[in-house]
C-alpha cells in the first residue's frame, strides 16, 4: 500500500460510522470504486477473502448434495415476464442489451448497430434462466431431487452504491432446486438456512437472528423467504443471506414438469437461496476498530505475520535467519485441517511502520523479532482483537504448540464479543410510544414486538422511521400487537437497515 498519512487516519466509529466504512476499506486495501460508476476494483487483499468465504461455502454445500453449474448472464426478457411478480420487483434493477454490435459514426466514433430481436437482461438472478434449463433436464421423479448451485457475477442498477454493499455489479452465490414434494423443498431451505447460519457463526465468527421476511419484503415470487439478520456496530440491520422456498410459482412459469409414479405429470416444488460480496461488508462492520480491519482467524488470508526488527546491519543476519527458521516451522503447525497461513514481511521499511500496515489488513497475529528476541527465545507476540500496543512474550517452543488453540481463542472472542453487543442492543417493547421513542432516538438497535401484520401501518413506519421488518421470528406465547390491539403469536424485529 502507499497512503498517504492522511488516508491513514481513520475517523472514530462513535463520530461518523459511514466514514469510517469507507476509509477503512481503503486503508486495509481491500478494494476501490472502479471508472464505471457503482462498481468496484476487489484487490488481492479483498479477494482474498471472497475465496476464503467461497471455498468453505462450497465444501459446505457438496457435502450436502449440490453441484455447482454455471448459467448465462444475459437473460432473454420473455423469460422474466413469465413470473409477474418476479419481473416486477426487478424491473427498476435491470440492465438492459438492446444491440448486438457497434460500427462507425458518422460523424467519427462508434454507435449501436443492430437491433436484437429481443432485448436481454443482464442477470439481476437466474431463476426464469435456470428454470429453462431445469425444464429441459426434468422428466421424471428420479430425476428429482435436483440440487444446483452457481457461483457469478450480477448486475443490479443501484442508485446509492457503497463498496461491498450496494454496487452495480457484486459475486455472489446462488442455489437452485427442484423437489417432487413441497415438504422436501420446504425442508431443503430451511436447511439451507441452517448451513448458512452455522458458516456466519462458526466461520465469519458474525451471530444471526433469524427468521421469515413479512409480505413486502419478500423475494419477488417466492412463497416464504427466510433470512439472517446481522447486527452492525451502529445498531443497524444488515441482511446476509436468504433462502426461498418458491413453492410451484417458477416451475409453472418455466414449465419445469416431472411424470410422477403414478405416471401423472406434476409441476417441481423449487427453491432458491444465496448470499454476496456483502458478507465483506459485513465482517468489516461487525468485527473491525477505530484503528483498521478485525479478521477472524478462520477466514483470514494470512494467519501470522513475522516482522523482522533489524536497526543495524550487524543484527540483520542474525535475525533473518532466525525468522525464516521460524516461519519454516510455523508452517508446519495446522490450524483447522490445513497448514498454517503465515507470512514472512521482508519488505523495505520501518519495522513499525509494517506492523501497522499489518495491524490495519487486520492479520491475527503479529510476531516481532529483534535480537533480544533472538537472544532469549522469547518472542514478541500481538493479537489483532486487542489493543495494538498489548503484547505478550512468548517462548518459541510453547508458541508453535498452542497457536492453533490461541487462534481458536481469538476466533470465539470475536463471536462473543459481537454476540454481546446484539444482545444488548436489542429490546423487546410492548407499546406504541416506546416503539417511537426508541427509533427516535440516537442509539439505534433491534426490537422485538408483537406483530398482527398489518401491511398499511407497516409502510407508515417505514417512511415515519426509516425502519422495516427485518424478519418476522418463530410462533412463540400469544400477545397482543400494539399497532392494531389484535392478538398474535408472533414478535417481529424492527430495525433500521443497509
Amino acid at each position: 500500500m502507499n497512503h498517504s498519512s492522511k488516508e491513514f487516519s481513520l475517523p472514530k466509529r462513535s463520530e461518523n460510522y459511514a466514514e469510517w466504512y469507507q476509509k477503512i476499506i481503503v486503508v486495509s486495501d481491500l478494494a476501490e470504486h472502479s471508472s464505471v460508476r457503482g462498481c468496484m476494483v476487489i484487490k488481492p487483499w479483498g479477494y482474498a477473502l471472497w475465496e476464503k468465504i467461497v471455498g468453505e461455502l462450497d465444501r459446505r454445500l457438496k457435502e450436502t448434495g449440490h453441484q455447482n453449474a454455471y448459467f448465462p448472464l444475459f437473460i432473454p426478457l420473455s423469460y422474466l415476464e413469465r413470473e409477474a411478480t418476479h419481473i416486477e420487483g426487478f424491473a427498476k434493477e435491470c440492465a438492459v442489451v438492446t444491440h448486438h454490435r457497434l460500427i462507425p459514426g458518422e460523424g467519427g466514433g462508434l454507435v449501436p448497430d443492430g437491433p436484437l430481436e429481443e432485448p436481454l437482461i443482464v442477470r439481476p438472478t437466474s431463476e426464469m434462466i435456470i428454470g429453462e434449463s431445469f425444464s429441459k433436464w426434468i422428466s421424471s421423479y428420479r430425476d428429482l431431487p435436483l440440487l444446483i448451485n452457481q457461483w457469478a457475477n450480477v448486475v443490479r442498477w443501484e442508485m446509492r452504491p457503497r463498496l461491498f454493499l450496494r454496487t452495480t455489479e457484486f459475486l455472489w452465490q446462488e442455489g437452485h432446486t427442484a423437489h417432487a414434494h413441497r415438504e422436501e423443498a420446504v425442508e431443503e431451505t430451511l436447511t439451507i438456512l441452517e448451513l448458512y447460519r452455522d458458516f456466519m457463526e462458526n466461520f465469519l465468527a458474525i451471530p444471526v437472528i433469524q427468521g421469515e421476511k413479512s409480505e413486502s419484503e419478500r423475494f419477488p415470487g417466492a412463497e416464504n423467504t427466510y433470512t439472517l439478520e446481522a447486527m452492525m456496530q451502529d445498531g443497524k440491520a444488515l441482511q446476509t443471506c436468504t433462502s426461498h422456498f418458491l413453492g410451484q410459482n417458477f416451475s409453472k412459469a418455466a414449465g419445469i414438469t416431472f411424470c410422477d409414479h403414478r405416471g401423472e405429470t406434476q409441476f417441481a416444488w423449487t427453491t432458491s437461496w444465496g448470499t454476496t460480496t456483502r458478507l465483506i461488508g459485513t465482517l468489516i462492520m461487525v468485527h473491525s476498530d477505530d484503528v483498521g480491519l478485525v479478521l477472524p482467524p478462520k477466514i483470514a488470508a494470512i494467519h501470522v505475520v513475522i516482522i523482522p526488527f533489524t536497526f543495524r546491519e550487524d543484527e540483520r543476519e542474525p535475525i533473518l535467519s532466525y525468522c525464516h527458521a521460524l516461519c519454516q516451522k510455523l508452517k508446519g503447525v495446522t490450524y483447522e485441517g490445513s497448514p498454517l497461513l503465515v507470512h514472512l514481511d521482508l519488505g523495505k521499511g520501518n519495522p513499525s511502520e509494517k506492523g501497522w500496515s499489518w495491524v490495519k489488513k487486520g492479520v491475527p497475529i503479529r510476531i516481532e523479532v529483534g535480537l533480544r528476541e533472538v537472544q532469549n527465545q522469547q518472542l514478541t507476540v500481538k493479537k489483532r482483537h486487542q489493543h495494538p500496543k498489548e503484547r505478550e512474550l512468548q517462548g518459541e517452543e510453547s508458541l508453535i504448540h498452542t497457536l492453533p488453540q490461541q487462534l481458536e481463542e481469538i476466533q470465539n472472542a470475536l463471536f462473543h464479543r459481537a454476540h454481546s453487543f446484539l444482545q444488548q442492543r436489542t429490546v423487546s417493547l410492548e407499546t406504541v410510544s416506546e416503539f417511537y421513542q426508541f427509533f427516535k432516538g440516537k442509539g439505534g438497535g433491534f426490537v422485538s414486538i408483537y406483530w398482527a401484520n398489518d401491511q398499511t401501518i407497516e409502510e407508515q413506519l417505514r417512511k415515519e422511521l426509516n425502519i422495516s421488518i427485518r424478519c418476522v421470528l418463530p410462533k412463540g406465547e400469544e400477545g397482543i400487537c400494539p399497532f392494531t390491539q389484535k392478538p398474535t403469536t408472533h414478535r417481529v424485529i424492527f430495525a433500521k437497515s443497509y
